[in-house]
């Protein structure tokens, strides 16, 4: 089937999609409730769109189109309200986080959805190990071609969003001393990591596309994993390397963050992106899920060794002017924050030596995600 014209959308319009955890709240092991979740919810007045996910101890969350943090995070927060009520009802714990830190794949069980079966079947126990959670943000483009410059702009940024989103330092109940954890999953996958180097979007529908469509490894822009693809049925990128966070509030900020930087790049006043770009992505890449803010990024072009950390707070201070013009300061105060005080996987350690194990881990983590209701 011949990949569908990329539909042309608002530049620089929102959207978010959350993968959270439903957890036993006797045990603090996730629990197969996202059957009787999805029900409560199809039954209120939910403020976005909720679908089951691979397997039955999570849900996913979409927002709708917006055009400014403010907005996208006042729609999380009700999202998040929302499903606070409802796992009240259930006596089931929402949370995020990009990892559940104890859980075992082994127990998990496969949605009854036609689509899950089939990368089941494909994929086997990946998929059940594939119960980890991420942040995907949306961004609208113009085109195809602004769609693939964005897209290939962004490969040195990647590591920003890895280290200020991770949160998934525990894995099948062992510390993995990365920060995050989740990504190795991901990579897993035979068509995960970075899409291929094209920049006319007439190139990747009519020769990259329909030459994978041939071989009849994929069928749609689903079968790719990439940490940033494209949307073309939505007309946008599509940034999938973040840990779902802790909070609704970070959530939005770093949707703000990355509509911050597009409207940044897009006034092409950066060298534009090559090829060679990638010969520091998957160092750069690692250095992020491994040490996090902590982790040191070698420059795509300079070739120049950076602290990630410095790296991120020299760009939030670059872009200030984008962010007021789109009304996003208050989304790069609150990464201000994360970069002095630490990510969600600071956090999450810290609890686990305060409250004595992962089950109090995983209990801050629901607290957390309620905290602000």
């Amino acid at each position: 089937m011949p990949l569908e014209p990329f539909k042309i959308s608002n530049p620089l319009t929102l959207g978010v999609e959350l993968e959270l955890q439903l957890v036993n709240l006797s045990n603090f092991d996730l629990t197969d409730a996202s059957s009787d979740m999805l029900h409560l919810l199809r039954r209120a007045n939910f403020p976005g769109n909720v679908t089951p996910e691979v397997t039955e101890s999570m849900i996913e969350i979409n927002t709708d189109i917006h055009t400014n943090h403010a907005e996208l995070l006042d729609q999380l927060q009700n999202i998040r309200d929302t499903l606070v009520r409802a796992g009240d009802a259930l006596n089931v714990g929402v949370c995020g986080g990009g990892t559940h830190p104890f859980q075992h794949w082994s127990e998990r069980k496969i949605f009854a959805k036609p689509r899950f079966k089939e990368v089941s079947a494909l994929y086997g126990y990946l998929i059940k190990q594939f119960t980890v959670f991420g942040q995907h943000i949306h961004v609208g483009c113009a085109s195809g071609d602004d769609a693939l410059f964005l897209l290939h702009s962004l490969n040195r940024y990647v590591p920003h969003f890895i280290a200020l989103s991770a949160s998934s330092p525990y894995f099948q109940g062992v510390d993995t001393q990365f920060n995050s954890a989740r990504l190795n999953s991901v990579f897993a996958f035979p068509l995960s990591g970075r899409a291929p180097f094209l920049l006319r979007w007439a190139d990747f529908e009519s020769v990259y596309f329909a030459k994978m469509e041939g071989t009849g490894i994929v069928k749609s822009m689903k079968d790719f994993y990439w940490d940033i693809r494209p949307k073309p049925e939505f007309g946008t990128i599509e940034l999938r390397v973040c840990d779902t966070p802790l909070t609704m509030e970070r959530a939005a900020a770093l949707a703000g963050y990355l509509q911050t930087l597009c409207r940044h790049l897009l006034t092409r006043t950066e060298p534009p992106p090559t090829e060679d770009d990638y010969l520091v992505y998957n160092y750069n890449r690692f250095q992020a899920c491994r040490f996090g803010l902590d982790g040191t990024l070698v420059h795509p072009k300079s070739h120049e060794t950076l602290s990630l950390r410095e790296d991120i707070l020299t760009t939030l201070r670059h872009i200030e002017p984008h962010a007021e013009a789109l009304g996003s300061l208050a989304a790069l105060e609150h990464l201000y924050t994360v970069i002095h005080e630490g990510s969600d996987a600071s956090y999450l350690r810290k609890q686990y030596v305060e409250r004595g194990g992962t089950e109090g881990m995983v209990d801050s983590a629901i607290r957390k995600f309620r905290a602000h209701r």
